[in-house]
């Protein structure tokens, strides 16, 4: 059988039967909310010209990697919730793959360039104007989406040769334990998954906190006053990056624990995953920067003012 006729079972959701509508309720009320608040601050930062800085372009891009990651899972996570078996093809489920980690990578690697655009900022403010110009900006969020997408199509092309012996899926989303339903275990996927997880993860934590600690000792040297202001650009970056992280680890975990995990535990896991972190994200950059929170105030009193005149 051809592997785009081949079809997987997903067996991730827990009692669905009795479940069913408060799964759908929870994940369209997410869905909504994800697009809502996220593309709110990406419309706020393309319509005022004070917040055409670099670092808010690239707040601006993660949140937009946000409604991505966001609109490629979710309306077939909705789909299946209604459906009454929960079935995947296996060119559906690579694509599920490649779009789960290649948009998670990038997450990774935007808040690396973050880390780099706050690094210039602060310690080399006289530099900063002619390095982090608009092309300079525009390469490196290039580069955040390139790099992951193109680690992730060598391995899917890896895996789409392999042959399945195995067709039924303990997850909602296909991610790297599909690996699990191969007939023999690929020695070349297991070792390009592990350079991958190295370029996409490790490199972007390495340097994110290298970058930070060097923030913090500079401005320590400055200043009561130049540390407090770093902290307040650097604190939201460094909440959104270390939440990432520690979510991401989940799903390191699902798909290396070889023990068997109560179902429930792998619900909740998996839903953290692609929940939390969509909506974490625009909550702390509309609540901590200062410039976004203004016009988010702004925004919403004068819908307030208008629901009242009207």
């Amino acid at each position: 059988m051809k592997s785009n006729e081949t079809f997987i079972i997903l067996d991730g959701f827990m009692d669905l039967e009795k479940y069913r509508a408060l799964y759908f309720i929870i994940m369209f009320t997410a869905y909504v909310l994800i697009l809502c608040s996220n593309c709110t601050i990406i419309c706020l930062i393309w319509i005022h010209k004070d917040l055409h800085e670099p670092m808010y372009f690239f707040i601006a891009a993660l949140l937009l990697n946000s409604v991505l990651f966001t609109t490629a899972l979710y309306p077939k996570i909705l789909t299946d919730i209604l459906s009454e078996k929960q079935v995947v093809s296996y060119s559906t489920c690579l694509f599920q793959w490649f779009t789960f980690y290649a948009i998670g990578g990038a997450e990774f690697w935007l808040l690396m360039m973050m880390a780099y655009d706050r690094y210039m900022a602060i310690c080399k403010p006289l530099q900063y104007p002619t390095v982090m110009n608009k092309s300079k900006v525009n390469v490196l969020l290039a580069v955040a989406w390139i790099v992951p997408a193109c680690q992730l199509v060598i391995g899917i092309t890896i895996a789409s040769q392999r042959k399945l012996c195995y067709f039924i899926f303990r997850g909602i989303i296909c991610n790297s334990m599909i690996h699990k339903l191969h007939c023999v275990q690929s020695v070349e996927l297991n070792i390009w998954g592990l350079y991958g997880l190295i370029i996409i993860t490790f490199v972007p934590l390495i340097f994110n906190s290298f970058t930070y600690t060097r923030i913090f000792i500079i401005t320590t040297k400055r200043g009561p006053k130049v540390r407090r202001k770093a902290l307040q650009t650097c604190l939201p970056h460094i909440v959104v990056f270390f939440n990432f992280s520690w979510l991401t680890t989940f799903d390191v975990l699902l798909a290396r624990l070889e023990t068997e995990l109560p179902q429930m535990v792998r619900v909740i896991m998996s839903f953290h995953l692609i929940l939390c972190h969509p909506l974490f994200n625009p909550i702390i950059y509309g609540l901590k920067m200062k410039k976004i929170s203004t016009h988010l105030k702004r925004l919403f009193c004068a819908g307030k003012n208008k629901m009242v005149h009207t």
